[in-house]
């Protein structure tokens, strides 16, 4: 399995479709085995979804996360735990014992001007 974790100075980042760096953990018999840090140079939801899936991610946990980008994730096949607010190690420590803290329902503030935000 390989999870993926948007990633700022060692703890979840906030903000899926602007992550810049992915913690990718290899896991095996339900431990870690690799990581290591991937760059993105894509921006907005669809780019972060496209760049995990040529990653070939399982499993993503992050922090905010808009409903566009839940769906494009999901539809992916990849599950999604969001809403986490962590150090990236101590998430998937804890996602790996069934301890994970995560908001089913985490969202991400909607634009500036209030408008209405039509998934693709």
């Amino acid at each position: 399995m390989k999870i993926a974790v948007p990633y700022e100075d060692g703890k979840v980042f906030q903000h899926f479709g602007k992550t810049k760096k992915v913690k990718v953990y290899t896991v095996e018999d339900g431990a870690v085995t690799a990581a290591h840090i991937a760059e993105n140079t894509g921006e907005g939801h669809e780019a972060v979804t496209d760049f995990l899936k040529a990653l070939d991610i399982d499993v993503v946990i992050c922090g905010n996360i808009g409903g566009c980008a839940q769906k494009a994730v999901r539809e992916a096949g990849m599950e999604l735990y969001g809403g986490v607010y962590a150090r990236c190690d101590d998430a998937v420590n804890a996602f790996l014992t069934n301890n994970l803290a995560y908001d089913p329902d985490a969202g991400c503030p909607g634009p500036a001007d209030d408008s209405p935000h039509v998934c693709r």
